[in-house]
């Protein structure tokens, strides 16, 4: 195929076949207006593997030897992964200031805390509450076990999370302090702070997955945030609900600011935050006033 070649066309057919192979694999939803997006984000992809047409590729992304790498390379043309450290401040100051000492407070008697960011990306948020749960703890840290969880689908971006190592786009909402005091900078590069690095650990999950998610344990707080818009109402219900499985009782999930619980039938409360987009489970007295 030449480099003056057009993208392929996706006919209907093959914009439905497709679309169902990224949903029984992900989870991801595109309905039928956003075909357009889904052939401009493809097409480039055809060309590099030198195939003519959508009907070639589907065969390649299911019936061939590579099918699991092809599916990793075309979930990473798909999706965006738009993120930073301490993306929407407010919720995060939520979580620092109001949820995370109470939840201290609460494992006081075992000081184990576990965090879950799931869909993490290239690890921004991970590495953010690593961040956030160092200052909170301080000289405590030592006497405690945290376990901090990034997972994502993408096995690509994870190797970039494990690497630590970032650009100022990702950096756009750090603060000269967090810089500072827990980054290195290395000419174009910041350095995530050895002591913080080793706070996370990483891996690739599946959010349809829930036998895995059960492997995880229990968490103390979950973070899944712009996510879920990329989902039907079904694909919701089945994450929510796992997050709801996999919370302790006294557990909050956080989710994004344009997302919400409203239309599941999940037993999530919005809890009485303002700018926290957070959820407890329902009949958990303990979040449903505001903290002092």
């Amino acid at each position: 195929m030449s480099e003056t070649s057009t993208d392929p066309v996706m006919s209907a057919a093959q914009f439905d076949r497709l679309r169902k192979i990224i949903y029984d694999r992900s989870g991801i939803h595109f309905p039928d207006n956003k075909k357009y997006v889904l052939e401009s984000r493809l097409g480039r992809r055809l060309q590099e593997l030198e195939i003519e047409d959508y009907d070639q590729y589907i065969s390649f992304l299911t019936m061939g030897p590579y099918k699991d790498d092809e599916f990793q390379e075309m979930f990473n043309k798909i999706t965006i992964n738009e993120t930073s450290f301490f993306r929407n401040e407010p919720q995060l100051d939520v979580f620092e200031k109001q949820v995370l000492p109470r939840i201290i407070e609460a494992r006081a008697a075992t000081k184990r805390l576990r965090l879950w960011s799931a869909a993490c990306s290239s690890g921004e948020e991970p590495y953010s509450l690593a961040m956030m749960v160092h200052r909170c703890l301080g000289l405590r840290l030592m006497d405690w076990r945290v376990e901090i969880l990034g997972t994502d689908i993408s096995e690509k971006v994870l190797t970039s999370a494990m690497e630590g190592r970032y650009t100022d786009y990702s950096m756009r909402t750090t603060s000269p302090m967090v810089k500072s005091r827990y980054f290195k900078q290395d000419g174009p590069y910041w350095n995530v702070d050895p002591q913080v690095k080793q706070m996370v650990h990483f891996e690739v999950h599946n959010l349809k997955d829930r036998l895995a998610a059960k492997r995880f344990g229990k968490w103390d707080v979950i973070f899944c945030r712009n996510v879920m818009i990329y989902f039907d109402d079904a694909m919701r219900e089945q994450v929510v609900q796992t997050f709801h499985d996999q919370l302790e009782n006294d557990g909050v999930l956080f989710i994004g600011h344009s997302e919400s619980l409203r239309t599941l039938k999940v037993p999530f409360e919005q809890m009485p935050t303002p700018q926290g987009f957070c959820y407890a489970k329902q009949g958990c007295k303990q979040w449903m006033t505001k903290a002092a």
